[in-house]
């Protein structure tokens, strides 16, 4: 099954957000709290609450950073 080809820029912000956040959150918390018991918990819970904003985020700001793109490249 696939989606149609109208939804790709809501699936392009979902996966980008997705693991934009999933590499960040990682990297965050391993940077300043270490590699520990309950990382996985806490990672897994920081992920859960940044996506949306991710996701919001890189939805409504990837059309105006394609039109810069498109302005400054030849």
């Amino acid at each position: 099954m696939k989606i149609p080809a109208r939804y790709a820029p809501i699936l392009f912000g979902a996966l980008l957000s997705a693991v934009m956040v999933t590499i960040v959150s990682a990297f965050v918390i391993a940077t300043t709290q270490g590699l520990h018991p309950g990382f996985l918990g806490q990672w897994a819970k920081s992920c859960a609450t940044t996506w949306p904003v991710a996701f919001v985020s890189v939805t409504l700001i990837a059309p105006v950073v394609r039109r810069l793109v498109a302005r400054i490249t030849a």
